[in-house]
This record gives C-alpha cells, sequence and structure tokens, in this order.
C-alpha cells in the first residue's frame, strides 16, 4: 500500500508504534431505489472488500481527500453530498506491521463520472455493487455503508 510522504518521515522517528492519523471514507453511490449501487474495492493488502478509504494529507480537507482518493484509486468523479459519521476506529496493525487508530470521516458521495477502474496499486479490483447483493467484508466496513444509507440530515458522532 502507498503510505504518504507525511507517514513516513513520522515513521521515521516513531517506527511501527501506533499513530493517531485522520482517514476518510467515501460510500460512493449511483442510481435511485432499487437500482442503487455501491462503489467497492478490493484491496491489494489484504484481498477485502471496502469502500473507499484514504489518509488525509496534512492540510488537506477531508472531503477533498474523499474526491482525491476516488479518483486516485477508481478513476470516477465524485461529488461529496454530506458528512455522514465521525468516529475512531479500533487500533489497526497493517500487513507491514505499523499501527494506528484512524479518526475517520465518512462522507455520503454520489458518482459523477468516469469508469470504474483500478487507479493505483492499492486495490486488486474496482466494481459497482447492488446494496441488494453486497460481498462479504468486514463489520466497521458495512457499517460506514449502512450509516450512510441511513440518510440521516445530521452527521453521527459517537460519544
Amino acid at each position: 500500500m502507498p503510505i504518504p510522504d507525511f507517514v513516513v518521515e513520522l515513521r521515521r522517528h516513531v517506527g511501527r508504534a501506533r499513530l493517531w492519523l485522520p482517514g476518510v471514507t467515501a460510500v460512493v453511490l449511483r442510481g435511485e431505489g432499487a437500482q442503487r449501487e455501491v462503489l467497492l474495492v478490493r484491496r491489494s493488502d489484504n484481498g477485502q472488500w471496502a469502500p473507499v478509504t484514504g489518509i488525509v494529507d496534512p492540510g488537506e480537507q477531508p472531503a477533498a481527500a474523499a474526491v482525491r482518493e476516488a479518483r486516485e484509486e477508481t478513476c470516477t468523479e465524485i461529488a461529496v453530498e454530506r458528512l455522514a459519521w465521525v468516529h475512531a476506529t479500533a487500533p489497526v496493525t497493517h500487513v507491514n506491521g505499523d499501527e494506528a487508530v484512524y479518526l475517520d470521516h465518512t462522507f455520503a458521495c454520489r458518482w459523477v463520472g468516469g469508469e470504474a477502474a483500478v487507479g493505483d496499486d492499492e486495490s486488486l479490483e474496482v466494481r459497482w455493487w447492488w446494496l441488494s447483493g453486497l460481498p462479504p467484508m468486514r463489520e466497521h466496513l458495512r457499517e460506514r455503508i449502512d450509516v450512510v444509507l441511513r440518510d440521516e440530515v445530521a452527521a453521527r458522532f459517537d460519544t
């Protein structure tokens, strides 16, 4: 998985110790009603299906990071419609041994254009899935999709 340069620099100082990092999840939807689909990537680090996720660069706005990550990972253009959920993830140990906890900003997003395709080495596969037939995925990632699908006006905040 490509690691942002600022994280590489931090790792020079702290090694694999747990970092607190800002993250984004872009739950990208297209279609209406029974024809509604969600864009998912099959990650190259663990082979699992997931919504588009990534790390916010220093000084970058979280919504802009969601748009950038979708473009980089899936070759699509999206519009961020609303912030659906802000929460701290459980501790994560990546396949390279690095540890992190993410302050995740989950955004409800709409597909604007572009043919969904693998855009970088973070994904093995990219495709649209009917909401009625999602592939198996980790529960914490499925929960992000579920929160977006609730179409609540206010963002969810865990306390």
